[in-house]
């Protein structure tokens, strides 16, 4: 029975992409390096970290694109994102029907919470959780670890929702459900491979699939 829906932010509730990618790219400008060829879907799902070592930013260096791109971000480009159609209705009838909901994002703990708050959806989430400055919850897995201890989930009674492998992985590190969202960046192959429990469409899919999954709100929610 699903007590806790685990819901990751970018690609999964909203689509950031225009923000991010000005973010990335200026930040590379910043440190004087040419832009990446093709498109930047590919930065949308792991830690920033992670994309701009792939994107050829010495290790010595990532800190400081780090911060670059964030000013960059924060002072604007942050709200430059949509939220995907049906999510909201999506999200307030999964927790009307009794699911504790928790976000789990790669994304700065603080981004999250403005982007919830600007968008007007932090109040349908009993918990925000996200990265912290110094990278030690970059890892989804040891993010839901950290999730875990504060919030009490039992993992055996939680669904990770999310758009990428990252997601899915972290859900089979700790032997919860996973639901890989087809509107997000990961293609239906990443998700299938990574082992995703199930696949859903639509935003408006979500509250009966977490129903036919089995649903009942834990008793320690908030």
């Amino acid at each position: 029975m699903i007590g806790t829906a685990l819901v990751d932010l970018d690609g999964t509730i909203i689509d950031p992409k225009s923000g991010i990618f000005a973010s990335f790219r200026h930040a590379l400008g910043g440190m004087g390096m040419a832009q990446p060829d093709g498109d930047l879907n590919w930065i949308i799902g792991p830690p920033l970290r992670v994309s701009f070592a792939e994107a050829g930013v010495p290790a010595e260096a990532i800190e400081r694109a780090l911060n670059l791109y964030r000013a960059y971000y924060s002072a604007g480009a942050i709200f430059d994102a949509l939220v995907y159609p049906d999510m909201r209705e999506a999200l307030a009838q999964i927790r009307e029907d009794g699911v504790r909901l928790i976000l789990a994002t790669s994304k700065l703990r603080d981004f999250a919470v403005q982007i919830l708050e600007h968008f007007k959806l932090s109040d349908l989430f009993d918990a925000i959780h996200g990265a912290s400055a110094g990278g030690s919850l970059d890892d989804k897995g040891n993010l839901l670890a950290h999730i875990k201890v504060v919030e009490g989930v039992d993992f055996a009674h939680a669904v990770m929702i999310g758009d990428r492998m990252y997601d899915i992985n972290a859900a089979k590190r700790h032997d919860a459900q996973s639901i890989g969202v087809l509107w997000g960046y990961g293609e239906r192959k990443e998700l299938e491979e990574a082992g995703a429990g199930a696949l859903c469409t639509l935003p408006s899919e979500l509250p009966a699939l977490l129903r036919s999954l089995g649903s009942s709100p834990e008793p320690n929610r908030r």
